[in-house]
């Protein structure tokens, strides 16, 4: 597996890490556990960190390359740098005495370097890209969020040369054809799993003990990164509406925000902090709303199983792996009815779908759930039994049907008929 500009070991919430470090590691360490070998290549960003690290998994290494600056680093400029990590990864390789059956590589930056090992190893490439820069482009609200058309080019690139592609849901195949003209034939649609042994339902009171919420209080949840797109301003003007409409049902009540570098380097990040912050002073929900930084997955499943809803406002979801962990905790979720969260959620059965950028009607939703206990109750029941569909062991198994299916046709191309 290449995933060039984030650690799969990194810790969750920051400027590059979310749900595809996740996918990266739980993925690998389930084809593990079945006695497939996978290394995962990921550029150095710490030069005191191993090389090696084996904390994978007993059959998976992560092996740092050194590319460009050891440190966190502007993912567009990693471009830059991407000779420097191909030749590092074929020096591992050859000083190892390797050979690989296949490249699976995750986001654009990944794509780039598999088709330079591909020529030498003469190997299929799977590409899965997480999210895709058309998409972010059509709702950035500022040309500071909008992605590179260095990107752009990229990723049409990488749709014409990739072996198979993988789409996390039949809207991301259809975006992949629509936007790039991606041939439809070699896009395989298998969505992310979820750790259903990780998350989990554990009991309310004891969660809140455990993250330090008094047992009276109750929370609504956001996780994800302090990114415009993410959609918290509008979470918190939905929660104005709701201390107006409703002050007594926000009397006990706190919103953890969950996610985002606690020293932000990149200007977007500072930005959007600072916006938030000035937001919530405006709309005086300073005594509701914390914003607690990144939190590692263990500590996540007491903030799940801790909350009365989880809240997703977001205005662009590739899948969405949040939703996944909530509902694996028996938490229900109110996200905007845009991108994976579509799929992820079925309206009025496992949570509602709100519109986008629509923070009346997501405050209509909040204040739904808080009333009715018995609806909040069958919504997180109907979402564990949900997302049961998404354990590991059966997203593995549909992915090592496309790589199955990848190689065969692989041979098929470049192996010559008997004379």
């Amino acid at each position: 597996m290449l995933s060039v500009h984030t650690c799969p070991l990194a810790t969750l919430g920051g400027k590059e890490t979310g749900g595809m470090n996740v996918y990266v590691r739980d993925l690998s360490r389930e084809l593990s556990r079945r006695g497939i070998r996978v290394d995962v290549y990921t550029r150095s960003q710490d030069p005191t960190i191993p090389r090696i690290s084996p904390e994978l998994a007993d059959n998976g290494r992560v092996i740092h390359v050194k590319a460009g600056p050891e440190r966190p680093y502007n993912k567009n400029k990693v471009y830059d740098h991407l000779d420097e990590f191909i030749d590092g990864v074929q020096a591992q390789v050859e000083a190892d005495g390797i050979t690989y059956d296949i490249i699976y590589s995750h986001y654009w930056l990944s794509g780039i370097a598999a088709a330079s090992l591909r020529r030498t190893w003469d190997v299929p490439i799977v590409q899965m890209f997480h999210t895709l820069a058309e998409m972010k482009n059509r709702v950035a609200q500022s040309p500071a969020e909008r992605e590179t058309g260095r990107r752009v080019n990229c990723e049409g690139e990488i749709m014409k040369y990739a072996d198979r592609l993988v789409a996390a849901t039949p809207l991301e195949k259809n975006q992949m054809t629509w936007l790039y003209g991606a041939d439809s034939e070699k896009i395989s649609i298998v969505p992310p799993g979820v750790d259903l042994e990780r998350f989990r339902p554990l009991d309310k009171v004891e969660a809140r003990r455990y993250i330090g919420i008094p047992p009276t209080h109750r929370p609504i949840l956001f996780v994800g990164r302090i990114q415009p797109l993410k959609g918290i301003d509008v979470l918190m003007k939905a929660l104005a509406l709701v201390k107006q409409r409703e002050p007594a049902l926000m009397e006990n009540g706190c919103v953890p925000i969950i996610g985002g570098d606690p020293q932000p380097d990149a200007e977007i990040e500072k930005a959007e902090l600072e916006r938030l912050e000035t937001l919530r002073s405006e709309l005086g929900i300073g005594d509701l709303v914390t914003l607690l930084g990144a939190k590692d997955q263990d500590t996540l499943v007491y903030y799940y199983s801790a909350a009365e809803m989880v809240v997703m406002p977001s205005h662009y979801e590739s899948f969405g792996m949040v939703a996944l962990e909530a509902m694996a905790c028996g938490t229900p979720i109110i996200a905007s009815d845009v991108g994976g969260l579509s799929f992820s959620i079925e309206d009025g059965y496992n949570g509602f779908l709100v519109p986008g950028r629509d923070p009346r009607i997501l405050a209509d939703k909040i204040i739904m759930l808080l009333k009715y206990p018995i609806l909040r109750e069958q919504f997180g029941e109907q979402a564990r039994t949900w997302v049961t569909r998404y354990s590991w062991v059966d997203i593995a198994n549909e992915l090592l049907d496309v790589f199955g299916l990848t190689l065969d046709q692989y041979k098929a191309r470049h192996i010559s008929p008997p004379e």
